[in-house]
């Protein structure tokens, strides 16, 4: 995995956009200082997470999926492997497991967005924070896989994404990206 200072560059470079996205990138900067274990899921308050917002050419749809467990609308993303060389290729790793898509471009080697949310205890895990490092990715084709991870998959407009779902990040994305 890329290394604890590495990581803080990547974050320190990255300018969040208001205040709510603001306190996530603290939040973050902070666990990572912390923690060295800070993408681990054995690191039980939280750990990071890589995620892919993926959009076609014209950055006039964008990739979302219906998540299998949480049951809302989101980009696709997830954990960090330990052999993953850094948090870009964790999230085109994610991006291509569960999306099927193949030669996505990343817009830059730089953060697009930030985000921390809870996600609820199942069995054997207690409730924790995904601390969520997401990449914009460029596709250049447009043919989706499902993964069994998901409950559908598609590309969606700005207003389909609106009607999908009212999750303040990812129309923060879509208030970024999308024409």
């Amino acid at each position: 995995m890329q290394d604890q200072k590495s990581v803080l560059v990547l974050l320190n470079q990255y300018a969040a956009e208001g205040t709510v996205e603001q306190q996530s990138l603290e939040f973050i900067k902070n666990f990572v200082e912390s923690n060295t274990r800070y993408w681990s899921r054995q690191t039980l308050a939280g750990h990071l997470t890589a995620s892919a917002w993926i959009t076609n050419k014209e950055k006039t749809r964008a990739v979302l999926l219906h998540h299998g467990k949480l049951d809302i609308w989101v980009q696709p993303g997830g954990h960090v492997d330990d052999e993953d060389e850094s948090l870009l290729l964790a999230s085109l790793r994610e991006a291509e497991e569960e999306t099927g898509l193949q030669g996505l471009q990343p817009v830059s080697d730089g953060i697009f967005d930030v985000d921390v949310h809870a996600i609820p205890a199942r069995k054997g895990e207690p409730e924790h924070n995904h601390l969520d490092i997401r990449f914009w990715f460029i596709a250049g084709n447009e043919e989706l896989t499902l993964s069994d991870e998901s409950h559908e998959l598609a590309w969606l407009s700005k207003a389909q994404i609106e009607q999908k779902t009212q999750e303040e990040s990812v129309l923060r994305m879509v208030r970024k990206s999308l024409a």
